[in-house]
């Protein structure tokens, strides 16, 4: 069988991906999935962390300023990624490590916590890499955008963001579900305000405000008409089921 790995097209899509280096609308992105991470890891027993598909490493800065974790790991398949990671000289990052985008090296449940943040829907074989995040941190934490809605277009066109799947609540729930992991939770997020004045000033905080009252009163509704983000907590759950 030859082995699983990441096709040359989509690999060529990132090499050159973080050569701009930090970015101000990934860091606004990164405080919004640090506070998820935050938030649905509460009171679980993290002390190493590793990020399987780390960007620039925002996220992974922001994580250590908030003191999440004593030891934080980095794996990207784009060269640029790990360079900027790299620069950022982030306090606790053991490793920085480029990966062929499935096969992970590390040992089983080397890690607490995988953190596969806005990878998955990036991905040829989501699954194959889900395995992986299972197989070395005993939780995995899963965030990607709701782009499975009603405003999704009939047919797929790539473009350089790179996304390839699309999923709702409940499709990237069952996903997980497939690969014997148990969801604990899972959180439907608006991005933050900063975020969407950002990008367009005025006319986005008026779309922020529109989709947060949306979100909190009819949130199946939100979900079907905009894109939000949705967030899980993982662990296998091969125990449970032979329990």
């Amino acid at each position: 069988m030859n082995e699983v790995k990441i096709s040359e097209d989509l690999k060529g899509n990132y090499e050159d991906y973080y050569e701009g280096g930090d970015s101000e609308w990934r860091w606004l992105g990164a405080i919004d999935k640090a506070q998820n991470i935050s938030t649905l890891c509460k009171g679980l027993p993290i002390n190493s962390v590793i990020e399987i598909g780390a960007g620039e490493g925002s996220i992974l800065k922001r994580l250590s300023e908030l003191k999440f974790a004593a030891e934080f790991y980095a794996l990207e398949i784009s060269p640029t990624g790990v360079a900027t990671i790299k620069n950022k000289n982030i306090p606790n990052l053991q490793e920085c490590t480029l990966f062929d985008g499935y096969n992970i090296s590390y040992e089983n449940e080397k890690f607490d916590l995988a953190i596969l943040s806005h990878v998955i829907e990036h991905v040829e074989y989501p699954r194959k890499l889900l395995y992986e995040a299972k197989r070395i941190a005993k939780f995995v934490f899963v965030e990607m955008p709701l782009e499975d809605s009603l405003r999704l277009s009939q047919d797929f066109i790539f473009d350089k963001v790179g996304h390839i799947n699309f999923y709702s609540p409940k499709t990237i729930r069952r996903l997980i579900q497939t690969c014997n992991l148990e969801v604990i939770e899972q959180l439907t997020t608006n991005p933050s305000k900063d975020t969407y004045t950002f990008q367009k000033g005025r006319k986005g905080l008026i779309n922020f405000y529109i989709k947060e009252y949306l979100l909190r009163f009819f949130p199946f509704v939100a979900t079907e008409l905009f894109t939000y983000h949705s967030s899980l907590i993982c662990r296998d759950s091969i125990e449970k089921q032979d329990t």
